[in-house]
């Protein structure tokens, strides 16, 4: 076991600094997508993840891993975007039984839309305040922790084994 130590002062500051841009940075682009897309960011996720799949349409389980989102939360959101006109609940597979969840042509304009409108946010409030070098420094640190931060949840969730 390691050994617990203290931040300090110049830590603290800095670990609140990058909380504070990310929180700013986060509400700035999902004001984008309310104000230019009327959608919030849980539709968004949901347009998104279903825009990338194959037929556009996924099992509503495979939807739920995918955002990593409890199944509860996932049908209370597609409750909502089915009463939009963005998606529709289908049957899946060959045996038709198993419950998914497809894009409407409504649901794919707005996902057209949204995808092109965040993307250019995310352009404006972040990759255009940053230089070549930062970004890749910040992509290589972004790597790592996801790396580091997968692998320790991996390892809690089956109890510290390897």
């Amino acid at each position: 076991m390691t050994e617990t130590r203290l931040l300090e002062s110049e830590e603290w500051k800095f670990w609140d600094t990058w909380m504070r841009a990310r929180r700013l940075l986060t509400r700035e682009l999902e004001r984008g997508l309310q104000r230019d897309c009327n959608v919030s960011k849980a539709e968004f996720s949901v347009l998104v993840t279903l825009w990338q799949a194959v037929g556009r349409e996924m099992r509503v389980g495979e939807l739920s891993e995918s955002l990593d989102w409890d199944k509860s939360r996932v049908s209370h959101q597609l409750t909502r975007m089915e009463k939009r006109g963005f998606v529709k609940r289908t049957r899946y597979a060959v045996d038709g039984r198993r419950a998914g969840i497809g894009l409407t042509a409504e649901g794919r304009g707005a996902a057209q839309k949204a995808v092109l409108v965040h993307g250019d946010n995310i352009r404006r409030y972040f990759l255009d305040s940053l230089t070549p070098e930062q970004a890749s420094v910040i992509r290589a640190w972004s790597e790592q922790a996801v790396d580091r931060l997968d692998r320790h949840g991996s390892d809690a969730a089956s109890g510290g084994a390897s």
